[in-house]
């Protein structure tokens, strides 16, 4: 990633663009998996969600939406979308860290995905809970990850994942 990156916080103004992205970036079958339909029943949390930008060009966008899986309650990551030319250059990691870092201090106790292992384990989501956790549509269990800011948090994660909104 270059220095003329850079990362804030999400606004409003900002969504028509993002979902634009996201448009490009998962096709129209987007809304159909399982992660897009937790998403659904909750707002994902504008103060925990960020766009990349570059001389004020959205270039990429993470967002974090509030779920409780039984009765444990954290938070799922995505969409993570980058725009296709800026690709492979570190957008998508610094955006995950980011996020990582605000779920952290807001006082999270686990962050979840859907997505591959080799990506995101070194960005700190080193769990599968896939065997444990369900969510509203068929997901490969081996790419349904976690994220721990209270250890041993994940092994006891165990139930549907659901969407809430937090405030």
């Amino acid at each position: 990633m270059t220095s003329t990156y850079s990362i804030r916080p999400e606004h409003a103004a900002d969504n028509d663009t993002i979902l634009a992205l996201q448009q490009t970036a998962f096709g129209p079958g987007a809304a159909a998996r399982a992660a897009f339909r937790v998403r659904e029943q909750a707002p994902h949390d504008a103060a925990l969600s960020f766009v990349l930008t570059e001389q004020d060009v959205i270039l990429g966008s993470v967002r974090l939406t509030h779920v409780t899986i039984g009765p444990d309650a954290g938070l799922l990551l995505g969409p993570l979308v980058v725009d296709p030319a800026h690709k492979n250059n570190g957008c998508g990691r610094a955006l995950v860290g980011r996020a990582l870092a605000a779920a952290e201090a807001a006082g999270a106790r686990f962050v979840i995905l859907v997505g591959d292992a080799p990506y995101y384990r070194p960005l700190g989501f080193g769990h599968c809970v896939g065997r444990k956790v369900r969510l509203p549509g068929p997901v490969d269990p081996a790419r349904l990850l976690a994220a721990e800011f209270e250890p041993g948090i994940a092994a006891q994660l165990s139930g549907m994942v659901r969407g809430f909104a937090a405030n």
